[in-house]
C-alpha cells in the first residue's frame, strides 16, 4: 500500500473515492496517521498493533510499567467529540488516552457546542484541532470522519483524526479489538488463520459487522456465515468485497446448522435507531437469539464474542460459560486503542524497547 498525500486531492476527488480506494491516504512512511477505515490496515500492521497491545497490557500490570506508559505522551491532549450516543467506545479511549499518558477533553453532546449557534460541525472540529493534538470522533453521518481528515490536512497544522464509529458503514477501533480477542482466543490453535466466524443478527446495519469482515479478508483460508432474516441479512457491498478477496463465505437464517460449524460467534443486537417508521418490530428475529441450550452445540474451543451493547440476543445464563468472551472484547478495546494510540504518534519503538528490558 503506497502513500499518498490528502493535501495533493481535492475534497470532491477524495469523496468520489470508494473506502478501499481512500485508504492509502491514511497511511504514512508505514503506519496509520489517521485511522478511519478497517481497508487501511494491512496484515502486518494489524500484527503489529496486536503485538503491541499485548507489550502494552503487561507493562501496564506494575506500577512502574504504567508511569512509564503515562510518559510517553504526557505533552499531547485528545479530543474526544461524540456526536452520537457512546458508552464502551467513549469511555475505552478516555482509558487508552490515560494509560499513555494524553490529557483529554470531550463534547459528548454537540448540543453543549456553538452547533447550536449555527455554527457547522466542520467549523466546530476546526476549533478542537487548535487545541488538541488528536481527535476521536464518532458522528451518525457516514463519511464524516474521512471528510474531516481531509480538511485538517489541508491546514497549517495537521492532527490526526480517529473514527470512533461513522454512521453505519465503519467501526474501525471495534474491529481491530475484535481481531486482537480473536488473536488471543486462538494464540494456542493457529491463530485467525483457518477459522470460521459467524456474524448473527442485524447485519445489514451493523458496522461492526462490516468492518470486522473487511479485516477476516486479511487472513488465510477464513469462512464467515452470515446469519440474519432476509431483512437483515449483509450488503451487496461486503459481498462483493469478499468475492474479490476470494474469501469463502455462505448466507443463510438457519441458526442452530451453523453453530457447531464455527470457531467464533459474532452476535449483534437489532439496531432500531436507524428505523424510519418502526420496522424492525415487524422482523422475527426470534431465531437469533444465542440461549444457554445452544452451549451444548458450540465446540468446545470455540468462543462467543458481541459488540455490545445487547438486548436479549445472548441469554445472561451463557456470560458463566469460558467460551463467552465478550467482557475480555470489551477489556481488549482499551489495550488495542493504546496501541494505535502510540503507534499514530511513532512512541511504539520505546514501548517494546522497555517490553523486552523489563518483562519475561
Amino acid at each position: 500500500m503506497s502513500d499518498k498525500a490528502l493535501n495533493q486531492v481535492s475534497l470532491d476527488e477524495f469523496k468520489r473515492l470508494s473506502a478501499g480506494e481512500k485508504a492509502p491516504y491514511f497511511v504514512e512512511n508505514g503506519r496509520s496517521f489517521h485511522a478511519l477505515v478497517a481497508q487501511q490496515f494491512s496484515r502486518p500492521m494489524l500484527e503489529d498493533l496486536c503485538s503491541l497491545a499485548t507489550c502494552v497490557r503487561r507493562i501496564a500490570k506494575t506500577r512502574e510499567g504504567s508511569s512509564f506508559l503515562q510518559s510517553r505522551l504526557f505533552d499531547k491532549r485528545a479530543m474526544l467529540y461524540f456526536a452520537q450516543p457512546s458508552t464502551r467506545t467513549f469511555l475505552s479511549f478516555d482509558a487508552a488516552c490515560q494509560t499513555v499518558g494524553l490529557d483529554c477533553v470531550n463534547v459528548r453532546d454537540s448540543s453543549t457546542s456553538s452547533e447550536v449557534k449555527g455554527e457547522s460541525p466542520e467549523d466546530t472540529i476546526r476549533t478542537f484541532s487548535s487545541y488538541t493534538d488528536l481527535i476521536v470522533m464518532r458522528h451518525p453521518a457516514g463519511g464524516f470522519a474521512e471528510e474531516i481528515a481531509w480538511m485538517l490536512s489541508n491546514t497549517s497544522r495537521p492532527v490526526p483524526v480517529i473514527n470512533a464509529g461513522s454512521g453505519k458503514d465503519q467501526h474501525p477501533t471495534q474491529a481491530l479489538l475484535d481481531v486482537y480477542t480473536l488473536e488471543r482466543s486462538f494464540e494456542n490453535t493457529g491463530g485467525i488463520d483457518g477459522k470460521t466466524v459467524a456474524f448473527v443478527g442485524d447485519l445489514k446495519r451493523g458496522r461492526t459487522v462490516r468492518s470486522l469482515a473487511w479485516l477476516l479478508t486479511k487472513y488465510n483460508d477464513v469462512k464467515i456465515y452470515f446469519v440474519a432474516p432476509p431483512e437483515l441479512q449483509i450488503g451487496e457491498d461486503i459481498i462483493a468485497y469478499l468475492d474479490g478477496a476470494k474469501v469463502s463465505y455462505e448466507i443463510t437464517g438457519d441458526f442452530e446448522r451453523v453453530i457447531p460449524e464455527v470457531d467464533a460467534i459474532y452476535m449483534t443486537r437489532i439496531q432500531d435507531e436507524w428505523d424510519i417508521d418502526n420496522e424492525s418490530s415487524l422482523i422475527d428475529t426470534s431465531k437469533f437469539y444465542f440461549t444457554k441450550d445452544h452451549l451444548s452445540l458450540l465446540k468446545e474451543d470455540a468462543v462467543i464474542m458481541h459488540p455490545l451493547p445487547r438486548r436479549k440476543e445472548i441469554d445472561v445464563a451463557v456470560d458463566r460459560d469460558p467460551r463467552a468472551v465478550y467482557w475480555r472484547q470489551v477489556r481488549n478495546g482499551m489495550w488495542i486503542r493504546s496501541a494505535l494510540i502510540l503507534s499514530i504518534f511513532g512512541c511504539d519503538a520505546k514501548v517494546r524497547d522497555y517490553y523486552k528490558e523489563h518483562t519475561s
